[in-house]
């Protein structure tokens, strides 16, 4: 029987100890302290977050440790546990958007963002990144490493935002300026919050809509997975993935365009006329009929849907309706092939598997175009649903296919989340 590869989470103290061995080989000197933001993965709500929708993300166990020193000067080096033998090299002094290339994009961005935003406190640093949050898969290592950043260089330049929830917004907001503005990778913001803000035991709720205060944006939802006998397998197809080939810009884009003609600001403000209307089914319609373009028509539809999805599954888990969460799981991934069309042959085949193999439901998470889909199981069917699943998917493409890591138990996960709350939030000194 194949074997399953699983890529395990490394411990606070692992984590730690990395990082800061990275850095001392690098620098040879001491870091201030040490950082750490998790991955995410997304239950449902896909590509809702820049049409001021809805989203429903957790947080993985899995984090992005960086050790970091702040410098007098402008200058930034970053070095990877990736490639630790290459040193990447920026100055923040006259910087602009899109001015640093490669994955150092990332970090320096986000020191840009803050001096951009008028924290001219904010000024060159050293650091080095270890990180066991599986790249290029859909469960949002790029956000991974700009929150961890940003909760360093907060904490380092006393700027005072990490401690609270609503303060961390603005860590956020620089978090997100990094990936569209610096690297060109076009995001809304649901990884970002998800990396900052998840809780223990719960999923994030999280309504994107720009007149809503950082207060009033997120609410925390239930998600005990033993409570109902279940897990949540997470597998990394392995399809190559990346946001800034301009299929995301395109997209939001049509989104955005569809609203102008439509004449509102966002497609929620159409996604919550039609949930209260009498009768939503012909009331898309009629929104609909008023696009020309058939692939604007799609593009919206998925929207409107995925929105409305977001809401009766937080519904069917809390009432214990897994067949029903499952239901929108399934949903969730057809209108994301069929009308928003971000899926790949892998993605398509790996959910096809689980499904035919028990699942309750199966999904693509993240921005797709490559990536890592869920399913939901029965905690039975776990171990051998990951090697059904990889069995048969390597049968059906020559593409490798694995999952990322063991299946998820959400309240393992979010107990070593919040065991290492306080120091991932407002840095660890090693």
């Amino acid at each position: 029987m194949t074997a399953v590869e699983f890529i395990e989470p490394l411990s606070h103290d692992e984590g730690v100890k990395n990082a800061t061995d990275l850095f001392r080989a690098t620098y040879g000197e001491e870091p201030a302290g040490v950082w750490a933001a998790p991955g995410r993965v997304n239950l449902i709500g896909e590509h809702t977050d820049y049409n001021a929708g809805l989203c429903l993300p957790i947080a993985l166990p899995h984090r992005t440790f960086i050790a970091l020193k702040p410098r007098e000067d402008t200058k930034v080096r970053v070095v990877s546990d990736v490639d630790s033998e290459n040193v990447t090299e920026a100055d923040l002094d006259g910087l602009q958007a899109g001015g640093v290339e490669g994955w150092a994009t990332y970090p320096v961005g986000v020191a840009w963002a803050l001096r951009e935003a008028g924290f001219d406190a904010v000024q060159g640093f050293d650091a080095a990144f270890s990180s066991c949050v599986p790249l290029g898969s859909g469960l949002s290592s790029s956000a991974a490493m700009t929150c961890s950043t940003a909760l360093a260089l907060d904490d380092v330049y006393g700027l005072g935002y990490g401690a609270s929830d609503a303060g961390r917004v603005t860590l956020i907001n620089a978090a997100i300026k990094s990936e569209n503005d610096m690297a060109g990778a076009s995001t809304g913001g649901l990884d970002q919050n998800a990396s900052m803000r998840c809780t223990f035991g719960h999923a994030l709720r999280l309504d994107c809509r720009p007149e809503l205060s950082p207060l009033e944006n997120v609410s925390q939802q239930e998600f005990d997975l033993d409570k109902y006998g279940l897990e949540l397998l997470v597998l990394d197809t392995q399809a190559p993935h990346q946001l800034n080939d301009g299929q995301y810009a395109q997209r939001r884009a049509t989104c955005e365009k569809a609203a102008e003609i439509l004449g509102v600001a966002n497609l929620r403000v159409v996604a919550d006329s039609i949930a209260k209307s009498d009768d939503p089914f012909q009331a898309l319609k009629e929104t609909l009929d008023k696009l020309e373009d058939d692939t604007m028509k799609k593009r919206v539809r998925h929207v409107i849907t995925e929105i409305a999805r977001v809401n009766s599954f937080v519904r069917a888990f809390a009432n214990g309706k897994i067949d029903e969460a499952g239901r929108l799981f399934n949903a969730s991934h057809d209108s994301l092939a069929a009308d928003y069309e971000v899926t790949v042959p892998e993605l398509d085949i790996a959910v096809d598997v689980a499904r035919a193999n028990g699942a309750y439901g199966a999904r693509m998470t993240g921005g797709g175009f490559g990536g890592s889909i869920i399913a939901l199981v029965d905690k039975a069917r776990g171990t051998r649903s990951h090697r059904r699943l990889l069995t048969a998917s390597k049968r059906k493409v020559s593409t490798h296919l694995a999952p990322c890591r063991r299946s998820l138990r959400l309240p393992r996960a979010a107990r070593l989340i919040a065991e290492a709350d306080a120091k991932t939030r407002v840095g660890a000194r090693p």
